[in-house]
């Protein structure tokens, strides 16, 4: 295991503690110290980064409320399996979301062909019952692992064109507004847990049976047009939304106090 390079300074504004917390999450984010690790101890911290042993504390203190690490009383401090995460506060397609977090993503097509659109399908998209849609099935690799299950369906106009297009390293959301001229609106959203049916299972490397969050989306254009259904399935051990929402009253006592 390779420790990170010992790089605080006591005359920056930044406090010493906030240093070592940054150089050892960055050893954890970038593999030097993998998931389940030992970290080195607190006396180890102090010969490396030449500080107090309180200042490894609230460096150790601040990782652990950040739920980067974890401690097991007269064991020390070990590196939790990290889970990223995705704000919906907005629309965003999940690579768009990731890469702006400094994380790597890339997809492995499993399927893409056309077919008569089953029944929910062609309810969500409004479009005729067996209507030729465009079903896409793709695995979302995040740092080189595993973590969604992702079956799209598009109208085969749109599935056409994307045909043509990158959908190993881009989102479908960023091909349907820069290559289709197709700008986005709004989504619809229902999140529920569900077991792990065979397939699914083995494309992401767990076990069948095992849960997974399921996200059904149904994004409509600027228009109001429905184009785009999916079932995203996550792993539950690396990944989870996040959002943040406000009472009405409070919501609404901010406006008076601005007005």
């Amino acid at each position: 295991m390779t420790p990170p390079r010992p790089s605080v300074s006591p005359d920056s504004h930044v406090p010493l503690y906030t240093q070592i917390k940054d150089a050892l999450r960055s050893g954890i984010l970038d593999g030097r110290y993998p998931p389940h690790s030992r970290m080195p101890s607190e006396s180890e911290l102090q010969a490396m980064f030449d500080v107090s042993r309180i200042t490894i504390r609230q460096a150790l203190g601040d990782l652990q409320k950040e739920g980067l690490i974890f401690k097991v009383h007269g064991k020390g401090s070990f590196v939790s399996q990290p889970k990223a995460f995705q704000n919906i506060t907005s629309l965003q397609g999940f690579a768009e979301a990731m890469s702006r977090s400094g994380h790597e993503i890339i997809n492995r097509v499993v399927k893409f062909r056309f077919v008569p659109a089953p029944a929910e399908v062609a309810a969500r998209l409004s479009l005729a019952e067996r209507t030729q849609v465009a079903e896409i099935h793709r695995v979302r690799l995040l740092n080189r692992s595993p973590v969604s299950y992702e079956i799209t369906y598009l109208p085969e106009p749109f599935g056409r064109q994307l045909e043509r297009a990158d959908l190993v390293t881009r989102d479908i959301f960023l091909i349907l507004e820069n290559d289709c001229g197709l700008p986005l609106g709004s989504a619809d959203l229902a999140i529920d847990a569900v077991a792990a049916k065979p397939g699914i299972a083995r494309a992401l490397a767990i076990g069948a049976g095992e849960p997974l969050l399921r996200i059904e989306r149904l994004t409509h254009d600027a228009d109001g047009q429905p184009i785009d259904f999916e079932y995203l399935y996550f792993r539950g051990d690396t990944f989870q939304y996040r959002l943040r929402i406000d009472r009405a009253h409070a919501a609404s006592a901010t406006r008076r106090r601005r007005a």
